[in-house]
């Protein structure tokens, strides 16, 4: 609902951005990110929001944050940190 009314971490794209895909890391250690950016990024996708609970104090920290931002941007795709909190 977020990227749809253009608000929160997703108030920077017009009317014309897509939404290509939504996904989970797939738990620890993260091990879906690597086929999954592989994936979409076939589909043109060239920026990827990090969910907010990754990154929030009142939820336990992401042990693998790095790691995941590391194929994320490996991958030559932006990461904004943050979506809808």
């Amino acid at each position: 609902m977020a990227f749809n009314k253009r608000s929160m971490h997703f108030e920077q794209y017009d009317e014309k951005a897509e939404m290509i895909a939504f996904f989970t890391c797939g738990g620890c250690s993260g091990r879906r990110v690597y086929r999954l950016i592989k994936s979409i990024k076939k589909r043109g996708v060239d920026v990827i929001h990090l969910s907010s609970c990754m990154q929030m104090d009142n939820y336990p920290k992401c042990p693998h944050i790095d790691e995941i931002k590391k194929t994320i941007t490996d991958a030559g795709i932006e990461i904004i940190e943050g979506t809808h909190h």
